[in-house]
């Protein structure tokens, strides 16, 4: 079907750079070296199995360990992965977990390759060609679809945003949390009055998985079936945690491996574990796996007769897993059915398979780092939308330059929030103290953010220290493309001596990972050591944030790119220390406005205060 909207033309044209960029940057070839694979944070070898099993849907699993420490790492849940060892061909997976040294993944084949256990065993990166393939699908036929295409329109402002009534409900609602705030309360009515499309916005530390949770119970409250999604699997596991604790039928679907025990038995995987249906499956994968065994005792050099002996047993196999996978999809589509809310991100929802069933409201946490065709992936799921997050922190990851010029990194909720009303904020944060949030409340929120009266302080609990003229200058890292500034560094070390700073309630941020992974090198092992995207969603008693940038010519990269900086001001409790040159700094708005704030409201000091 040809597609006529410029704007579904654009997205799709950005999917296709997107496809590109991944393919150029992930490729193992005479270009792109497994040295320079694994300097880049692409790639990680060798890897040593601890561990086989085939998992859940009966494809191949493996547990690994490393003997080496991961400097750069761009791997993460879920990630489209290849497992590969020099002179085979790679097999393609997905990364269910890594955790420091140690971690998971799973093979999209029908068994364990013979080299698996090799000691050049590698696993790598790899284009994400399913998830691409998806989103293109559900763009090209998005028209199609009357009023999913008008909701679009809308969105995107070349429709008129049709005038809505809100469905109030006679009886007050009686909240089961009493302690939501005025703010909260006014969001949680009107999810429940909501009947196409509703925004929460909700900054830093202001509840808003809090009041997702009470909504979702009202909801429920109403007789109404629903799905929960966000882009993150830790998001989503967030949500079911909060609502398990609140005894509601959830089902938590996709990438069950690093669940905790908690959402983990409320996964089909958990559910089914020692159902009398999974029993037989149990069976069924003993049979298969002595098959396997069976056709694996023939070797490579073997005559006719053998090689037919092995195929039919590897036909044997083949049949008996196919006949577990139509069991296991029975035994889950009436699990599916019992359910009063479903979670899991777009893809794993969407590989559920769920377009049988009727979900009244579809509630998106984190919409502001969700691109745009992941959402409309999973709408057609549901009746209406709730799309809750902050446009004003990090937008969605894209690795195409050109795409993001062209506005692929713009974020569902950032779309919409620009033509569809209503908008609810909530306006009280109770993570940090107050001269913390000030500055971003008032650059951020148009001074709307509030901070809960507990926090409120009369001492100062944000410092700048200014290197300016310390001959502290930004060079490049070991990787040759990201900087560092190796005497920031030698600050944070003295702060952490001279402030009675606890290094195991202390977190240390910056925008680089040069910058990261010399601070790993050189500072306390006690400390989480992060870069600010890795670190969004996050908190810590005190944060020190490292900027990096000091250099002649008042250049600041993508330091630029400010709801960067909205986020790294804000995961910090109760101390914020900031460290940077005010003469690099000083040459933009941004940080003008920033360092007026701490000499009015923080501690504003300078390097020549410690003997470096």
């Amino acid at each position: 079907m040809a597609v006529n909207d410029p704007h579904i033309k654009k997205l799709l044209t950005c999917i296709n750079l997107e496809e590109q960029e991944q393919v150029e940057r992930y490729s193992l070839d005479q270009q792109h070296s497994l040295k320079s694979l694994k300097a880049e944070g692409l790639a990680l070898h060798p890897v040593t199995v601890t561990r086989k099993n085939f998992g859940y849907a009966d494809y191949p699993e493996i547990s690994f360990k490393l003997s080496y420490p991961v400097e750069i790492n761009l791997f993460k849940d879920g990630a489209a992965i290849e497992c590969f060892c020099s002179g085979e061909e790679p097999v393609k997976g997905v990364l269910l977990n890594l955790d420091g040294r140690s971690g998971e993944f799973r093979l999209f084949a029908p068994d364990f390759p013979d080299w698996i256990e090799d000691k050049n065993v590698g696993i790598k990166l790899a284009p994400d060609q399913r998830t691409t393939s998806i989103m293109k699908s559900t763009l090209n036929n998005l028209e199609a679809n009357k009023e999913l295409y008008r909701l679009f329109e809308e969105i995107h402002g070349t429709a008129p945003v049709q005038q809505r009534q809100f469905e109030r409900e006679e009886q007050p609602i009686i909240f089961t949390n009493k302690n939501l705030n005025p703010s909260q309360q006014a969001a949680v009515k009107a999810m429940v009055a909501n009947n196409e499309m509703l925004i929460i916005h909700g900054p830093p530390g202001t509840g808003k998985t809090t009041t997702l949770i009470e909504g979702i119970l009202q909801l429920i409250k109403q007789g109404e079936k629903i799905i929960v999604t966000a882009p993150s699997n830790t998001a989503v596991d967030n949500i079911a945690k909060g609502l398990i604790e609140k005894a509601v039928a959830v089902l938590r679907v996709g990438n069950s491996s690093k669940t905790d025990a908690l959402v983990f038995s409320h996964t089909p995987e958990g559910k089914l574990a020692n159902s009398r249906e999974q029993k037989e499956i149990k069976q069924l994968k003993i049979r298969a796996e002595e098959f396997r065994k069976m056709a694996l005792k023939y070797k490579r050099s073997f005559g006719r007769e053998e090689r037919e002996q092995r195929n039919l047993l590897f036909k044997e196999v083949k049949d008996i897993r196919l006949q577990i996978k139509k069991l296991q999809a029975y035994n889950e589509a009436k699990l599916f059915e019992q359910a009063d809310v479903i979670l899991g991100t777009p893809i794993g929802l969407y590989d559920a398979d769920l377009r049988h069933l009727k979900f009244n409201c579809l509630v998106m946490d984190e919409a502001g780092q969700c691109i745009e065709p992941l959402a409309w992936c999973v709408f057609p799921l549901a009746q209406k939308y709730i799309l809750a997050g902050d446009h004003l922190q990090l937008p969605p990851t894209v690795l195409s330059n050109e795409a993001a010029q062209l506005g692929f990194n713009t974020s569902i909720l950032e779309t919409a929030v620009k033509t569809m009303e209503p908008v609810f904020l909530l306006d009280t944060q109770y993570r940090m103290r107050q001269s913390i949030a000030g500055f971003s409340s008032q650059y951020f929120y148009d001074g709307k953010l509030m901070t809960d009266e507990k926090l409120l302080s009369t001492e100062r609990h944000l410092t700048f220290i200014d290197t300016a003229g310390s001959g502290f200058n930004e060079e490049h890292g070991q990787d040759g493309t990201s900087l560092k500034n190796d005497g920031e560094l030698q600050i944070v070390n003295k702060i952490i001596e001279t402030e009675n700073i606890n290094p195991e309630q202390t977190a240390f941020i910056s925008p680089y990972a040069g910058q990261v992974a010399a601070a790993k090198e050189l500072l306390p092992a006690q400390l989480r050591i992060s870069t600010i995207d890795s670190f969004q969603g996050q908190e810590q008693h005190t944060i020190i944030l490292s900027m990096v940038r000091s250099n002649d010519d008042g250049i600041i990269g993508f330091l630029k790119d400010y709801r960067r900086m909205n986020v790294a001001l804000t995961r910090a409790k109760e101390q914020l220390y900031v460290i940077g040159d005010s003469a690099t700094l000083g040459n933009d708005a941004f940080f003008i406005a920033f360092l007026k704030y701490v000499e009015e409201f923080g501690t504003y000091r300078t390097v020549w205060e410690w003997e470096l």
